[in-house]
């Protein structure tokens, strides 16, 4: 198949979209990109890129990928996020069409925020008569509503009627979280439209041992029961729960929290630790290249994932659950639903509810009284489930099938 992406993050930003376009190509298909300059997650350009010189055109492990220029995030709030969002979909919109020549079996559309992103790719799907699927990662007016982005109940209903727009212009929903196809249907999209399929993890994510780690990585805490958090610092994390849970611990010398990643909820999070004197507690090593957290994740004895308590995460799966059980390492989850869910059905660690700082403390400190073995059993019961449910091969056998399945519709109907 002649597949084109429409996505507003991809290389050398790190999204897991890359991995993606690397595994359809690897399986025979003509793959190209149309993208945004890359900005994230520092909020300006890239280096090597500029918005006269571009490059607007440029290959990707082989793949030709197209850039349109767009008002870069800047400290991703508020207006100046929304005019990053609006501007790479007129940009794409406008300029994708003439710079992209040629006809395409597919379009695939990688949504993880904005909805916007699928702008361009409805009008590319009218042009050239191509049908779309849409990978939703983030549920929109929803995500905008717990985050805080967007209060004014006018405007949510206006991006409601967008999602709706978009929902109708889409041959097939694929939904990250078992729990997005009931918000797919009640915003109309017919049941066998949408289509189940979970993020998984690259390649480099396995399990390694501690002695090969060491060797790739020196600037981890090297004694204690360590907790390691990886990923966006933001504000649907909900890390202040967890710095308030490592006050309760305080104590407990041998608990040492670690964060790794950076977000716009960093510089409170380092105020929060320094007024609460948990700076022997709670370490930030700041952003480090996803090639290497499979080492941080093998020094770690547990790794967090937290989300807020609000209904729209709770039927979200956050794509750092996929990494972490790739990895085989236990698992201290403070998730609503889904997320969860699937934590306890792998029976890869503790569990407890959202925005719970007493609740997240008191498995923490469970987790770090546990023996070796119990550790180790957790960390099998990780990776097995990741083998049986979110292994690479088998979700991109199952994207070819949805693929196909719609580009034969289109056929037969035209």
């Amino acid at each position: 198949m002649r597949v084109l992406i429409v996505t507003q993050y991809f290389w050398p930003e790190n999204f897991r979209i890359n991995d993606l376009a690397i595994g359809l190509q690897e399986r025979g298909h003509e793959v190209s990109v149309l993208a945004g300059l890359p900005n994230y997650p520092q909020g300006r350009l890239h280096p090597g890129y500029g918005f006269v010189r571009g490059p607007y055109s440029e290959r990707f492990e082989g793949m030709p990928v197209y850039r349109v220029p767009l008002v870069t995030r800047g400290p991703s709030k508020g207006a100046r996020l929304a005019l990053n969002f609006a501007s790479f979909a007129l940009a794409a919109s406008l300029l994708g069409p003439l710079r992209i020549r040629g006809r395409f079996d597919a379009l695939l559309v990688y949504e993880p925020s904005p909805i916007t992103v699928a702008l361009p790719a409805i009008v590319l799907k009218r042009l050239r008569r191509t049908p779309m699927a849409l990978w939703v990662q983030d549920l929109w007016p929803e995500t905008l509503s717990a985050t805080g982005a967007l209060r004014s109940s006018v405007m949510l209903e206006r991006v409601r009627s967008l999602v709706r727009f978009i929902y109708r212009h889409c041959d097939r929903l694929l939904l990250s979280s078992p729990g997005f196809i009931q918000h797919a249907i009640a915003h109309g999209v017919a049941a066998d439209r949408a289509v189940y399929f979970p993020n998984w993890a690259e390649k480099f994510y396995r399990p390694m041992n501690r002695e090969e780690a060491s060797r790739e990585v020196d600037d981890f805490p090297p004694q204690g029961v360590r907790m390691l958090f990886a990923g966006n610092l933001g504000s649907s994390q909900s890390l202040a729960t967890l710095v308030e849970a490592a006050g309760r611990l305080r104590h407990r010398k041998d608990i040492v929290w670690v964060l790794i990643g950076e977000g716009n909820e960093r510089r409170t999070l380092e105020r929060l630790v320094a007024d609460r004197g948990l700076q022997d507690n709670v370490r930030f090593l700041g952003h480090r290249p996803s090639e290497k957290m499979p080492a941080y994740f093998a020094l770690a004895d547990g790794l967090l994932v937290t989300l807020r308590n609000d209904p729209v995460f709770a039927l979200t799966v956050p794509s750092k659950v996929q990494t972490y059980l790739a990895c085989a390492r236990p698992v201290l989850a403070a998730l609503p639903g889904d997320g969860r869910a699937v934590i306890e059905q792998a029976q890869a660690g503790l569990t407890c509810a959202p925005d719970d700082p007493e609740a997240l403390a008191r498995i923490a400190e469970q987790f770090a009284d546990l023996d070796p073995a119990e550790r180790n059993r957790l960390a099998g019961n990780a990776r097995s489930y990741f083998e049986r449910n979110f292994e690479r091969e088998m979700l991109l056998d199952r994207l070819e099938n949805v693929l196909s399945s719609m580009v034969e519709e289109a056929r037969c109907a035209s």
